[in-house]
């Protein structure tokens, strides 16, 4: 049994220490919300946090992320009350959404670091996430919608 700190828990799996994180979130432990694209960390699909930091999940095995943080998208709010969630909706990001959860939780992780982010800031920590849809603009103004929802949320 393998035991990793999801999203504030602990959850535990029957798996090799080998097997890739993505494929234990979807698989072994039915967190559906990352997603598989590339299978080669290229495309960002699979974007999760390990201790607050974005990797993707097809390149991390989990004897790799035992004992650490992981945060999946189903970590960011069990409501969509995240400022970058309400900022995708607000803004109507998604296309076909299949790449949204990677590009939520990048931009979440850059938020984090940078709470008032430039447009070349935001396009370079969102540059290894790619959306065959096409939807880049949105994406940069709902991070900046985000990051003012934070502020607003700060501020009270």
């Amino acid at each position: 049994m393998i035991k990793l700190n999801i999203n504030g828990g602990e959850l535990e799996a029957d798996m090799s220490a080998d097997t890739p994180l993505l494929w234990a979130l979807r698989d072994h432990l039915g967190m559906t919300g990352t997603k598989f694209g590339c299978g080669k960390g290229l495309c960002g699909a699979c974007t999760v946090h390990l201790d607050d930091q974005p990797v993707r999940s097809c390149s991390v095995s989990v004897g790799d992320a035992v004992g650490h943080k992981i945060r999946t998208i189903e970590g960011l709010s069990v409501d969509r009350s995240h400022p970058v969630q309400k900022a995708w909706l607000e803004i109507d990001v998604p296309q076909c959404g299949y790449c949204q959860s990677g590009q939520i939780m990048a931009a979440t992780a850059l938020l984090a670091t940078n709470p008032s982010p430039t447009d070349a800031d935001i396009d370079s920590a969102m540059s290894g996430n790619i959306c065959r849809c096409g939807t880049y603009p949105r994406i940069r103004a709902a991070i900046h919608r985000a990051a003012e929802l934070s502020r607003e949320a700060t501020a009270k």
